[in-house]
């Protein structure tokens, strides 16, 4: 398929910070794709929570099938505009891969730790794990990926620390949160397509978790319209088909609107290459019916889920695990693998230590350093 002629074009890549040769046979984002799936971070994910955690339920979501259905709602999404399909899975892969173990939680946990030097961002975290914390080739560090792919990782950035960014890799990744410019159409389809998967994803594992029911989803317009009309088509569906039908035609909706609204502002913005989308406002976006149902989605998630009392009692625990765990490691760098221990950086050293490891293996190691148990 012909890419338009303001897609991501592989072959005009602004390039990896250490140079390599082209490939024979994959182009550089189908490059950095495979190196994402090859990571150790990446099959961590399999291990890190979403909502709820790891060993509350086998169907529950995880930071890697999150991150599958990002790639494939954003892959859709790319091939109808004609955009890079495969630097869209490669961003959508890579995205989640500096999430602390316990999601937001142990997110929020870790930034108090490091509150006072230098806070902890889980999206600097992914560029960190691309850049620096993976040791798989001789060498450099990191997955020395292309620009582009690296770009559209650092999805949301503190001004300071893209000051700090910028100083180190001037008119680099961190450039636009400094002037104000946009990523690439492939990278503000990813920040989309993030939203669509987890607000559809978290009614289904809300749903199964029994916390919200879909009486009470009546209440969102987005959902009670296409439940009404999956029962319309098909007045015998029961159970939950009738959940399963209605989020795929809310699904389909969303990447509907998308193409339809970014086709039409695209036409209006008529960049003539990759590089004036940056210096456009963005352009990736729902319509604005779409925004304010989108928006409602998430304000009913907000209250009813994510701030739901036996969510918020785990989110607790976690919190109290990975505030124990950075104690732990401060007050002996042994207990940590040697690589952490050299580092002269030792808060910084303890927060990338943490934020690598899987739910269980954070449960694990506070019952180990601490003498305490989790509580389910």
């Amino acid at each position: 398929m012909s890419l338009a002629r303001h897609a991501s074009d592989p072959g005009f890549s602004r390039g990896r910070r250490h140079f390599e040769a082209p490939a024979p046979t994959r182009d550089a984002f189908q490059r950095d794709r495979d190196r994402i799936v090859h990571s150790t971070a990446f099959r961590r994910l399999v291990y890190k929570t979403q909502v709820f955690l790891n060993h509350e339920g086998d169907l529950f979501r995880t930071r890697l099938t999150h991150s599958l259905e990002v790639a494939q709602l954003g892959r859709s999404i790319a091939r109808a505009l004609q955009l890079n399909e495969d630097l869209v899975e490669a961003i959508a892969l890579a995205h989640d891969l500096g999430h602390t173990p316990f999601g937001h939680a142990g997110q929020d946990a870790l930034d108090g730790c490091m509150r006072d030097h230098g806070g902890f961002e889980h999206n600097l975290q992914s560029l960190r794990v691309v850049d620096e914390l993976e040791h798989r080739y001789p060498q450099y560090d990191g997955l020395n990926l292309s620009f582009e792919t690296r770009e559209g990782i650092l999805k949301h950035c503190s001004r300071a620390n893209a000051e700090r960014i910028e100083a180190a890799e001037p008119g680099g990744v961190a450039r636009r949160f400094c002037d104000r410019t946009q990523p690439s159409l492939e990278a503000q389809l990813c920040n989309l397509a993030d939203e669509i998967a987890y607000n559809a994803h978290d009614i289904d594992d809300g749903v199964r978790s029994g916390l919200i029911g879909i009486e009470s989803l009546g209440e969102v317009g987005l959902f009670d319209r296409h439940r009404r009309e999956a029962l319309a088509d098909h007045p015998q569906l029961q159970g939950r088909r009738v959940l399963y039908e209605t989020i795929r035609r809310m699904l389909s909706a969303q990447v509907y609107d998308v193409i339809d609204a970014t086709r039409a502002a695209l036409e209006q913005a008529a960049p003539v290459d990759a590089d004036a989308v940056r210096r456009a406002p963005p352009l990736v976006l729902f319509g604005e019916t779409m925004r304010a149902q989108s928006t409602e989605l998430k304000r009913f998630l907000f209250d009813n889920l994510y701030r739901h009392a036996r969510v918020m009692q785990t989110a607790d625990q976690a919190q109290r695990v990975v505030r124990g765990l950075f104690a732990a490691y401060l007050d002996d760098a042994a207990e940590m693998p040697g690589a952490y221990v050299q580092r002269t950086d030792r808060h910084r050293a303890v927060a990338d230590y943490i934020a690598g490891m899987t739910d269980r293996f954070a449960i694990r190691e506070y019952e180990r350093l601490t003498g305490q148990r989790w509580i389910e």
